[in-house]
């Protein structure tokens, strides 16, 4: 006979959150090269020591308060056609670059990430992994309307690169509302 599961105990949770948290109101303010476990404990009220428990470097901590972030604010994707879906996965793109904390702390990283092989490295499998249920919705868009679906990852990155390029170039990021409209730019009316 196996036995139970045990119950994750809330008070790791909460202790987990508040670390997740503050690392990314650190980075966002200090920026990768000031980034540091002893403030990310003085923000969180939590102990330098269970921080290194639990994360045994910076990039272990940011790369698990990135990945935290991008699982908690994945949009439901289990309904809708296929251009619907690619829309609300743009939608949460463009309402993630704009928002904080992903916003403040987006230039840090990729400038950060030009210097250091190790975030670069973190960096680029982030953007893959996070890219993946775009790249499929977009081939599915194509799809269903008669296209080509290797054109796919050209479009997604267009897509992405929209919303990126007003985050990073121009004083105002690109408008979620906008999502559906610039997918129809690039895909032609549905």
């Amino acid at each position: 006979m196996s036995q139970p599961r045990p119950r994750p105990d809330p008070r790791i949770a909460q202790t987990r959150h508040l670390v997740l948290d503050a690392a990314l109101k650190e980075l966002a303010e200090a920026g990768y090269g000031g980034f540091a476990i002893e403030q990310v404990a003085a923000r969180s009220g939590v102990a330098k020591s269970t921080i290194y428990r639990h994360w045994r470097s910076r990039l272990e901590l940011i790369s698990d308060a990135f990945e935290t972030l991008h699982q908690d604010r994945r949009p439901d994707l289990s309904a809708g056609a296929a251009r619907e879906r690619l829309a609300r996965i743009v939608r949460h793109v463009a309402e993630t670059v704009a928002t904080e904390p992903f916003s403040a702390c987006l230039p840090a990283l990729i400038d950060a990430a030009e210097r250091d092989a190790e975030l670069r490295a973190f960096h680029h499998r982030f953007q893959v992994e996070a890219r993946r249920p775009l790249d499929a919705a977009v081939a599915e868009a194509l799809t269903e309307q008669g296209g080509d679906a290797a054109a796919a990852p050209l479009i997604a990155t267009a897509l992405l690169g929209a919303v990126f390029y007003q985050r990073l170039m121009t004083g105002a990021p690109f408008d979620p509302a906008c999502a559906g409209a610039l997918v129809d730019s690039l895909l032609g009316p549905g």
